[in-house]
């Protein structure tokens, strides 16, 4: 039997695909990652030559299976006809108020409807913004007939997007422009139930026809969400989407779990992933950033942190303590990750008010403490494209690539995707979503309140999935929320560090700027006065006033306008003396705000000043200017 033929079905990956919005032109755009750990690929910067955000595109893909469900081939319009089928709306403004998690066990509270003053059949005809289904095939299709428009916001137009096909005949998905507004002109009063208001991320169903040799075949769906932009371009969260929905997986016995961790798989990500929040956030470069003795990604540690044997047994377990215990009900708020958690704000003292490491997470943790792990050679870096995969490895990929990208918490609400994906029975299989069938309409109302009960149960919202009902559950406008759930200098002037923090991976905190980039590059300095510049971080939304309402109003009109914090790098000739990093993330693109901060020449000149008044003196170490080198949480164990 030739490959071909043990082709009986097929499937569309990734199964669940994640576009983001951006303002600038469609021709102008970026393809979703598709490879893990692996930023998205993108051509002269993540703006246009306008300073308008690039969308980032999912691409969904067809996979030929056999009948027992493995992974044959990909199916291209090369050798099969296939008709996408896509269907999103977003129904915000037509749901319930987000007060909490309604599946934190016990501890959620009960919430009314979003614009309750409409009822009746104006709530779907006014507040759901449904464009209606589109079909697309062939390949490098588009045009106006693929615009995702006619859904409206009471009677405004609302454009949700576009669906296009690529040189394969794979489907491309654009999502909205970043456009919210209030129809009634009302500005925006707080971060996550403004009445009136709506915006233009979406969400829905990927369907697909397929005829193939003689074979015509319904593609399992997959599902879209676009979700706002990533301002930490190669940054992820500590917690990741793909880390929430495998420990449920594993929980639920739907996969199997390894006993044993590999150090470069499983461990090391946790640590990156904490040290590389230096670059979005003070008190993680405190804490954990280049100069500091808790930098986990530094090669003399790493050489100590992967050894399974006994002599590092002590380093080990010294670091598994730092570690909070997801299975714990006490609060441990100086244990790490330092995030708030999903309860935060709405009850004092508890364990959920701080972000856990998943159980998963934490088993691997506590098996690598123990000296029971695996430590293969490190081989992060040998895939650079799916077509250096195998069939089942790609899709696989794309799976992982997608939710990777997406934070796993606090889920308060959240950035991208929050907590129901934690939920069972929103899955029919390992990362696939169960889907509403094609003709029925999602629910929006459950009663006046909607408390966990209801959420949780049989027949509530959480057994099947359709258009808008992944985005329902975040804040509206999704501006409003990234403006207010910042760290932990903006609730308390006092506190020395700006934690814990929030989403900093995707809304950073205090960055480091272009013009300190620029300063800590010059070779004509002293390494004194380039470590100057390398610590000083200024607040990413500097720009948009410290009054709360006047800065999320100013989030809604401008969020375009920030800085997108990017890879770097610094030449082996500007780093001789190894006081500073080969690479960083450097904000970049800040459009009209750049006027804002000192120029070159402005720093220039008072550095100059500076030298005629101050007697520069050489350095033996970078411990001589770096205020990381205080013990770590006040406990003496670094």
């Amino acid at each position: 039997m030739s490959e071909d033929q043990r082709i009986t079905k097929c499937a569309i990956y990734p199964a669940i695909g994640i576009s983001r919005i951006g303002n600038a032109p469609n021709d102008n755009y970026y393809l979703a990652p598709e490879i893990p750990g692996k930023p998205a690929k993108v051509t002269n910067g993540y703006k246009d030559r306008e300073g308008k955000v690039k969308k980032q595109v999912a691409r969904f893909r067809i996979y030929g299976l056999t009948e027992d469900g493995t992974v044959v081939r990909e199916l291209t319009a090369d050798e099969a006809q296939i008709e996408w089928r896509v269907h999103v709306a977003n129904r915000k403004a037509a749901w319930y108020q987000f007060n909490n998690a309604l599946d934190i066990e016990g501890l959620g509270i009960p919430s009314a409807f979003r614009n309750k003053d409409i009822v009746g059949e104006d709530r779907t005809k006014k507040l759901v913004i449904d464009p209606g289904s589109r079909s697309i095939s062939g390949k490098n299709t588009q045009g106006k007939e693929y615009y995702l428009s006619g859904g409206k916001f009471f009677d405004k137009e609302v454009p949700l997007g576009e669906i296009r096909t690529d040189e394969k005949g794979r489907l491309l998905f654009f999502g909205g422009n970043g456009d919210s507004a209030s129809y009634d002109n009302k500005p925006a009063t707080t971060f996550a139930n403004n009445n009136g208001w709506h915006d233009d991320v979406s969400d829905g169903p990927v369907r697909a026809t397929v005829k193939f040799g003689n074979l015509e075949m319904e593609a399992e769906p997959a599902m879209v969400a676009v979700v706002p932009p990533n301002f930490g371009q190669g940054l992820y969260g500590v917690v990741t989407m793909y880390d929430i929905v495998i420990d449920l997986f594993y929980r639920k016995e739907w996969l199997n779990r390894p006993e044993q961790p590999d150090f470069w798989e499983n461990i090391y990500p946790i640590f990156e992933r904490m040290t590389q929040t230096q670059w979005v956030n003070e008190g993680f470069f405190f804490l954990f950033g280049y100069n500091s003795p808790s930098n986990l990604t530094d090669p003399v540690l790493l050489k100590t942190l992967s050894d399974p044997s006994d002599i590092s047994k002590p380093e080990r377990e010294r670091l598994f303590r730092w570690f909070r215990n997801p299975e714990k009900d006490t609060d441990e708020p100086v244990d790490v990750p330092p995030f708030y958690g999903d309860a935060f704000g709405d009850y004092n003292n508890i364990a959920k008010d701080d972000l856990s490491v998943t159980s998963t997470q934490y088993y691997w943790l506590r098996k690598w403490a123990e000296g029971n792990f695996i430590s293969k050679t490190k081989t992060l870096d040998t895939c650079q494209s799916l077509e250096e995969m195998s069939p089942p490895l790609q899709t696989e990929a794309l799976n992982k690539a997608a939710l990777e990208e997406c934070l796993g918490g606090p889920f308060h609400p959240g950035i991208e995707l929050t907590w129901p994906m934690r939920v069972a029975s929103m899955w029919k299989a390992p990362f696939r979503l169960n889907t509403l069938p094609e003709v029925e309409e999602p629910k929006d109302n459950f009663g006046p309140l909607l408390g966990s009960k209801m959420a949780l149960g049989s027949g509530g919202p959480l057994q099947s999935s359709g258009p808008g009902t992944l985005t329902r559950w975040l804040g509206v406008p999704w501006q409003t929320d990234e403006a207010s759930c910042l760290s932990g200098g903006d609730y308390n002037p006092s506190t020395y560090l700006p934690l814990p923090s929030f989403w900093a991976a995707r809304v950073p905190n205090q960055v480091l700027s272009e013009d300190s980039y620029q300063r800590l590059s010059d070779t004509t300095l002293n390494p004194a006065q380039r470590l100057k510049h390398f610590d000083y971080r200024p607040n990413w939304l500097r720009d948009l006033g410290s009054v709360y309402q006047t800065k999320i109003n100013n989030m809604v009109q401008k969020w375009y306008e920030l800085g997108i914090i990017v890879k770097k790098y610094l030449s082996e000739n500007n780093n001789k003396e190894q006081f500073l990093p080969n690479q960083v993330w450097v904000e970049t693109d800040r459009g009209s705000f750049s006027e804002s901060d000192p120029s070159f020449e402005q720093v220039k000149y008072a550095e100059k000043v500076a030298e005629k008044v101050i007697e520069q003196r050489p350095l033996t170490g970078p411990q001589k200017t770096s205020k990381r080198q205080r013990p770590v949480f006040g406990r003496g164990e670094v």
